[in-house]
């Protein structure tokens, strides 16, 4: 099974941390940086590493970075070069462009041009973001301590229409549905073991980052 590739675009605090968040989740990161220093600092964390200016189109194409997965412009405090690199890259044809925004004028910039999802650093720190990034169904993360994690999760195919009875996360995965949110827009809290999943539901979920990610992999499988 081929691992999904992302692309990040400057390696200042918010670029590394998210950089080595999907490097320790076992996807392929290629990083793009003018810093040499930065680059040299990131390399552990980095399948593939380039030094060079992001706006430089020759540059991107030579990349080949329409066959990315994802491409991320975390640009510091370059708002030109931020929104140049976001056009480059849509024209290009990548399938998915998240970048960072500096302010909401910035966002609502990035919004106009196409890009598919615009994050706020000060709302969004590289962790979350890698852990919704890499998890297609994964709709919200929150790191509650070292050890536990709660995440939202859409309901899959494969155990729509099961109760939380006949699903026994706590004995097969080790983590706990402790609300869902109906496709109605109703949300239920503390569910019992006699409620379902539906499909357009989503389950806030409690547990590990281990455990989580068994039952992620499991309703996908």
């Amino acid at each position: 099974m081929r691992k999904s590739q992302f692309a990040i675009i400057g390696l200042g605090r918010f670029g590394a941390s998210l950089a080595r968040e999907l490097h320790q989740m076992g996807f392929e990161v290629l990083g793009i940086d003018k810093s040499e220093e930065r680059i040299e600092e990131m390399t552990p964390y980095l399948t593939h590493a380039v030094v060079a200016d992001s706006i430089d189109e020759e540059v991107l194409r030579s990349l080949g970075l329409r066959n990315f997965d994802c491409a991320v412009v975390a640009i510091g405090d370059d708002i030109q070069a931020s929104i140049m690199t976001a056009i480059l890259l849509k024209d290009m044809g990548v399938k998915k462009v998240v970048a960072k925004a500096l302010t909401s004028l910035h966002g609502k910039v990035l919004e106009k041009i196409g890009v598919d999802r615009v994050v706020f650093p000060e709302r969004d720190m590289g962790i979350r973001v890698a852990h919704q990034l890499g998890t297609p169904n994964l709709l919200d993360y929150i790191e509650l301590s070292k050890e536990y994690t709660i995440a939202e999760l859409t309901v899959t195919p494969k155990i729509a229409g099961h109760s939380l009875l006949q699903l026994d996360t706590r004995a097969r995965y080790g983590c706990s549905i402790v609300a869902i949110h109906n496709k109605t827009g109703s949300v239920v809290i503390a569910p019992s073991a006699e409620d379902s999943v539906h499909m357009n539901d989503n389950m806030v979920v409690i547990g590990t980052n281990a455990q989580i990610e068994r039952f992620e992999s499991a309703i996908n499988a």
